[in-house]
């Protein structure tokens, strides 16, 4: 083999294929000469994150696109992940059942083989939703669920951890249905890595939804083995910084697993923030099992955001996100993160959320504030928003419906959660009218992402593809590894800081 002068050996360092042998100097050496200094091994992308994970799930990659509102993480989105050897989510949140159901089937159809999940959010609002997710995912067969925003484990969560449980001839519990959970506090991940509640596992017996026989094994497995512990992301978030977070979630995980004595280990996913190869490195050399990406999902051709949308998140900077609250728990003053480049969406909703706290009813707001809100924001009388959401809820939930009438504040809580739904479901459908109150998830990943391809063929939303995307942040991350390991050995100038260039398409797929 020749021996290059130390300056040439970048290019052969930034393939994460090759073997290096070093000796004294930076020069290449063979194997088995006494004069090395060092070896940079391959890095492979597939060797990222826990291996079991892989195996469990039937993956090539330990990478994961995480559930989006409203069908955003697509069926098309879910297939392309699947094929490329990672796992899709599917984004039910938001969604009708039956629009789920279709979701399902298509889903079974285009992957019969391969491993999907679908989303099950806490909807303490409105609990029958919740109770009739969990109840299409049990007759439909769906092994993998992502349990989002949830404060407490319910009973419609532990109905579907708990269903088919049964033991093998060595005594081993066998659990069919899996939950990753999703959750940005400790205290709610202990939760989920201890044995479901008996009193909750005795109501879902009460109610019918479990046998004796799998009420019986409940204490011996958690409610989720992989837990994602999601620091500063889109959507519901608490804003919790990664690197104080996933350690943390890390070392939870291994106290939890001996407290338990569980036969397998718990295991801790990294998300928000995951948007340049450097990030995804960062959560690998910290212990993660696998990775989940959402807010750069977005942007891409698979997403279920409407043309517009995707447009104004490749324009998005690390600075372009607020906080705004949350639909499904305004009245608990829950936030979500959002787009906040070219949308009122985030200013608009805060003071609808100052509104509410300061008074008591529709009828109690001061008439400029009323006359404000029907011409900038609802576009139409309170009047006929009230009847609207009234319509809605008359179909829908009844019981609600009559604690509104009773309920001057409820009621005002109603039509205030009617334009913070709304502004979604406009984001999605590309409604141009509406634009400046489209609502869209997003954290600040997404920021670091666009800056990272800015100039390069993935600029243009028009060019990204989900699977790409996957691609570009593990070939990325393994060839950072080899730049590491090369300024271990001191083959690296101290001013090189190893900012690699993301490579198109037709370069990428050699790499996999």
């Amino acid at each position: 083999m020749s021996s290059p002068q130390p300056g040439n050996i970048l290019p052969l360092i930034l393939d994460p294929r090759e073997t290096l042998f070093i000796k004294p100097g930076g020069e290449l050496g063979a194997p088995g000469d006494p004069n090395l200094v060092g070896i940079i091994p391959p890095v492979a992308p597939g060797n990222f994150g826990s291996k079991a994970f892989r195996k469990e799930f039937n993956l090539r990659y330990a990478y994961v696109g995480g559930a989006m509102v409203g069908g955003i993480s697509s069926v098309a989105m879910c297939v392309a992940l699947a094929d490329m050897g990672g796992l899709g989510v599917f984004g039910a949140s938001g969604l009708r059942p039956a629009a789920i159901e279709e979701a399902i089937a298509r889903l079974r159809s285009e992957l019969p083989e391969q491993t999907f999940g679908s989303c099950l959010i806490h909807s303490p609002q409105d609990p029958a939703w919740e109770e009739r997710v969990a109840e299409i995912y049990v007759e439909r067969g769906v092994t993998l669920v992502e349990a989002s925003a949830f404060m407490q484990i319910t009973p419609s969560l532990v109905r579907y951890r708990l269903h088919g449980l049964s033991t093998a001839p060595d005594g081993t519990v066998v659990a069919p249905n899996r939950v990753i959970a999703k959750v940005s506090r400790l205290e709610l991940a202990k939760r989920f890595f201890s044995p479901p509640p008996p009193k909750i596992v005795q109501e879902a017996l009460n109610r019918g939804w479990i046998t004796e026989r799998e009420a019986s094994l409940a204490p011996l497995v958690p409610v989720a083995q992989d837990l994602t512990a999601e620091a500063d992301s889109g959507g519901h978030s608490d804003f919790r910084p990664a690197l104080t977070l996933w350690p943390s979630a890390v070392r939870l995980a291994e106290e939890c697993s001996l407290r338990h004595d569980y036969r397998q280990p718990l295991r801790v996913g990294a998300a928000g923030g995951l948007g340049t190869p450097m990030a995804l490195l960062a959560a690998q050399d910290m212990g993660l099992a696998y990775f989940v990406t959402g807010s750069i999902n977005q942007s891409c051709v698979e997403s279920g955001l409407s043309e517009g949308g995707r447009a104004l998140l490749a324009k998005a900077g690390q600075t372009d996100v607020s906080q705004a609250p949350a639909a499904d728990m305004f009245e608990l003053g829950s936030k979500v993160q959002v787009l906040k480049y070219g949308t009122l969406f985030a200013p608009r909703a805060l003071k609808l959320a100052e509104l509410y706290r300061q008074h008591a009813s529709l009828e109690d707001l001061p008439a400029e504030e009323a006359r404000n809100l029907e011409e900038k924001i609802f576009r139409k009388p309170l009047s006929q928003v009230w009847a609207e959401t009234r319509e809605f809820f008359a179909a829908r939930d009844q019981a609600t419906l009559e604690k509104a009438e009773a309920n001057p504040k409820l009621r005002m809580a109603l039509v205030f959660r009617w334009y913070l739904g709304q502004a979604s479901r406009w984001a999605i459908a590309g409604l141009a009218d509406r634009r400046t109150d489209w609502s869209i998830f997003c954290g600040p990943s997404l920021g670091a992402f666009n800056e990272w391809v800015a100039g390069s063929f993935y600029e243009d939303p028009a060019n990204r593809r989900v699977a790409d995307l996957a691609g570009l942040l593990l070939h990325g991350a393994a060839v950072m590894k080899r730049l590491a390991l090369a300024r271990d050995l001191g083959l690296l100038p101290d001013d090189f800081h190893g900012l690699i260039e993301p490579l198109p398409p037709e370069e990428l797929g050699n790499f996999f």
